[in-house]
């Protein structure tokens, strides 16, 4: 078995900030429903609140997995089991705190079983590989706000439970329901709650993952940084966990 990780980057090339969460977090509510369409997604929240205080933070390592040219779509789960996470991430201008429209916000994680899609094997388990699992993005609507419906992520050899992240402005749609070009304005990292992610990894789809699990204290990428860091919001969506949880973040990026 191939042991994998990934390198904290050594030098930043653009500012990136996380939003504080809080009132913020409260805002960006998550029971609409998830729209299937790769157009913006419906404005389900209110607007960020200009008070909100702007935290300058470093992007993150995109890692070692990542594909472009990935299909855009608000829910990346396809066939996968594991419990539900529904996302709402607002992306802002860390200057003004305003939100972005139309920023593409692109995600991208592994299994329960810890393989990634196009790389199935590297942490130790046969399974199909169709190379667009768990991948995927959607156009942040008018509030800013960009909703994605996935499952929880597992984990994999040395690293923590966490999703990649990317955001694009003045992309191109194509015709095969992916996108091009555009600016890249942020590549960073969303971590989970340690308490929350041992109870599902306790579950029966998560405990088939033979891999030692990395806690969030252990990982070599995740600095404790809480929201800063990319560290989400968690809110159960029913009484167990097995009925999954919403994640909620501002990421905020330099637009100009």
């Amino acid at each position: 078995m191939t042991e994998i990780s990934e390198t904290p980057p050594t030098a930043i090339g653009r500012r990136t900030v996380l939003i504080a969460t809080g009132a913020t977090a409260a805002a960006l509510a998550v029971a609409a429903a998830v729209p299937e369409s790769p157009a913006p997604t419906e404005d389900t929240t209110a607007p960020v609140a200009a008070a909100a205080v702007c935290t300058l933070t470093k992007e993150m390592t995109e890692g070692p997995y990542y594909l472009d040219g990935q299909y855009v779509r608000a829910d990346i789960h396809e066939t996968k089991t594991g419990i539900p996470l529904k996302l709402a991430l607002t992306v802002v201008d860390d200057d003004t705190c305003a939100t972005l429209s139309n920023a593409l916000v692109e995600i991208w994680h592994c299994d329960a079983l810890g393989e990634y899609s196009g790389f199935v094997g590297n942490n130790g388990h046969t399974e199909p590989d169709n190379g667009t699992f768990l991948r995927g993005g959607v156009l942040t609507n008018s509030s800013g706000v960009a909703n994605i419906t996935t499952v929880y992520p597992g984990w994999y050899r040395g690293r923590c439970v966490h999703i990649h992240l990317k955001v694009h402005t003045n992309v191109t749609l194509t015709s095969d329901g992916s996108f091009t070009g555009g600016q890249e304005l942020h590549t960073g990292q969303l971590f989970f709650n340690e308490t929350i992610t041992a109870k599902v990894a306790a579950l029966s789809t998560y405990a088939a993952n033979t891999v030692t699990r990395t806690t969030l204290a252990q990982d070599s990428i995740y600095d404790e940084g809480g929201a800063a860091s990319g560290l989400l919001t968690l809110t159960a969506l029913g009484s167990s966990t097995s009925a999954g949880y919403a994640g909620t973040l501002t990421v905020g990026v330099e637009s100009s």
